[in-house]
């Protein structure tokens, strides 16, 4: 990338992948940059689990009713948990590791896409954490933050519009005034 701006305006939801497979160096620069990830207190309370098996990805990308089915065609994804016993700032620490991972597949010319799973249900009404928790048998004392899906891209778009930037919503000294 030419620059950060660049990044975040290029960086855009991907939920088609080709059938590539990512190389060790990229998953190896993916992970560098998750464990940067700043936290409070330098907690590190997150925790990452990574699945490129097809069948574990087709069973994550039903961990939700909606809006979870295109992990199956991943090359890989990202499990982003964190122990809430460690920090009690975890939801963010968790959060902040997960975009700096989409902001690296990004700079590596991959694809990626957030699937929110605290807070959302499986098609069968089950939590989607618990039901990750069950697909990866994961320690009860974690929580599961996001799944963050990355692929070769299969489409192309568009860079964000500036345009589009919502300026009424920057307040300056107090909220609602100049």
């Amino acid at each position: 990338m030419e620059s950060f701006s660049d990044l975040i305006a290029k960086r855009r939801s991907m939920r088609k992948f080709t059938p590539e497979n990512l190389t060790q160096d990229e998953v190896v620069a993916l992970m560098k940059a998750a464990l940067m990830a700043p936290t409070s207190k330098r907690s590190n309370a997150w925790q990452f689990i990574l699945v490129d098996d097809k069948e574990k990805l087709k069973e994550l990308s039903r961990c939700k009713e909606q809006a979870s089915q295109f992990i199956a065609d991943a090359a890989l994804a990202v499990v982003v948990t964190a122990d809430p016993l460690a920090s009690d700032v975890w939801i963010e620490d968790a959060a902040i590791a997960s975009i700096y991972l989409q902001l690296q597949a990004e700079d590596l010319g991959l694809g990626s896409c957030w699937v929110q799973v605290r807070e959302r249900y499986a098609a069968t009404g089950m939590s989607s954490d618990e039901y990750v928790h069950g697909v990866l048998d994961i320690p009860l004392q974690l929580q599961v933050l996001s799944i963050i899906a990355i692929g070769h891209k299969g489409m192309e778009r568009k860079p964000f519009n500036e345009e589009h930037l919502q300026w009424e919503k920057i307040h300056l000294n107090k909220y609602g005034g100049a």
